[in-house]
């Protein structure tokens, strides 16, 4: 199958190609062949089905580094939240005991539709209410389903009763999902960065990073702030526990040790601009001026949709505004030292190429290169809120919403299309979702 997006602007996120004013890309099978100013008469092109993309914009699929997606369901629930205390005691503590396997597959379901909707054409699912294989397995199905690019990052609930499966089914679930559905599905180890939430067993440490090792995944690792996360990160690199295939999530409130020493080692991170700012993590400031001086350029994600917009447009203004903020800021002489305003290519930078080398996908997805996977959209730049196109990337980043999303491809097949979700019952999802809402509520109260 061979397909030719012609005739809009091109964003190709790769800097040996740059961007095109008008231009095509091709498409055969699940992968991009070529990108340039017209390829109509590109012997790949014969017989292909043309895609008029006039009027927009071709872009890569964005990137989300970290989403808890089971918790969909139970999305803006406490749109309020006071601080990360009243956040786990409230859905870690108070809710996720009383998912089933079913629910699990509902929440993660609707987090991956919501997220492909919306553009982003690979997710980082941080899921750590695996109570059992069957949680786990459900939560993969979800992904498998949809069709969404998914990381499943497999951990043990912080609190409530659980078979104990994991770690060790994580070997399983390796074997079993590691490149499934096509090779869009892969396994990550999660954990957190200290004991202080959730105690000792689901830290991050020399056990679980062997385990990662043997098993040749990736880590990511969440709730990494403060001063007890800095102390983590530097016995981790003494102990050789860190390196590019590890993610840290969050990074805020670190000290400048902690960041020498991620930089040093080319780890990962992942921000959460939103979650950040809005939950007060630490600093409550995201952390890229920080990882920037490090030469560390990090993806960026969503975390907690109970709390949180779901898109990823969100969370580049978000980390555009603050950041910019804080530069001109630091000129009126507050003790914080940040570089140079950053750009809407860098924060587009953050929300596509950087985050699929974070999810140790940069080879396979996050630019419109030729050879990488074909996740792709095209986002119309011709509707009363992104007309007239004068810079492509601005308009990406500042102007565009979910609504603008026209097609979503993801390895080449096409999962949106005339800004709709292909073969997805909206209705039958309702009545499913808000089902599953009722009967957790019902086992909370209960």
């Amino acid at each position: 199958m061979k397909t030719l997006f012609s005739g809009g602007a091109v964003v190709t996120m790769d800097p040996t190609i740059g961007d095109l004013d008008s231009g095509d890309v091709l498409v055969r099978d699940d992968r991009i062949v070529a990108v340039g100013p017209d390829l109509r008469s590109h012997p790949d092109a014969a017989g292909a089905t043309v895609v008029d993309t006039t009027g927009g914009i071709v872009c890569p699929g964005f990137v989300d580094t970290h989403r808890h997606a089971w918790q969909a369901q139970l999305r803006r629930g406490i749109p309020d939240v006071n601080d990360l205390g009243e956040y786990v005691m409230s859905t870690l503590a108070g809710v996720a005991p009383a998912y089933t396997p079913h629910d699990m597959y509902v929440g993660t379901r609707l987090a991956a539709l919501t997220a492909l909707d919306a553009g982003i054409t690979t997710m980082l699912d941080f899921s750590h209410n695996s109570r059992s294989a069957a949680h786990s397995d459900a939560a993969v199905q979800a992904l498998i389903d949809t069709g969404i690019r998914g990381v499943h990052a497999s951990m043990g609930p912080h609190f409530g009763d659980w078979d104990k499966q994991w770690p060790a089914d994580l070997v399983r679930l390796r074997e079993t999902f590691h490149g499934a559905n096509d090779g869009l599905v892969t396994v990550r180890l999660a954990a957190l960065a200290t004991d202080e939430i959730a105690g000792p067993a689901l830290a991050y440490g020399p056990e679980l990073a062997a385990l990662a090792r043997d098993l040749g995944i990736g880590v990511s690792v969440d709730a990494v702030f403060g001063e007890s996360s800095s102390a983590a990160i530097e016995s981790w690199t003494t102990a050789g526990l860190l390196g590019p295939d590890v993610t840290l999530i969050h990074a805020t409130g670190l000290t400048g040790q902690a960041w020498k020493v991620i930089g040093d080692t080319g780890t990962t991170v992942a921000l959460a601009p939103t979650s950040e700012a809005q939950i007060g993590l630490e600093t409550a400031v995201p952390a890229i001026d920080e990882a920037l001086a490090v030469g560390v350029r990090p993806g960026l994600s969503i975390d907690v949709e109970v709390a949180l917009a779901s898109d990823m447009f969100t969370q580049m203004r978000a980390l555009h505004a603050i950041q910019r903020m804080r530069a001109v800021h630091a000129t009126y002489g507050t003790d914080h030292p940040v570089g140079q305003r950053i750009t809407t290519r860098d924060v587009l930078d953050f929300a596509t190429a950087q985050g699929a080398r974070t999810n140790g996908l940069g080879d396979v997805t996050g630019s419109l290169s030729p050879g990488k996977q074909a996740d792709l959209l095209v986002v119309r730049a011709d509707e009363v809120n992104t007309m007239p196109l004068n810079d492509a990337v601005g308009t990406l980043v500042l102007g565009a919403d979910a609504r603008n999303i026209d097609t979503v491809v993801v390895g080449g097949r096409i999962r949106k299309a005339a800004g709709r979700l292909v073969d997805v019952d909206v209705d039958e999802l309702r009545r499913t979702v808000t089902a599953s809402r009722e009967s957790i509520r019902a086992s909370v109260d209960g």
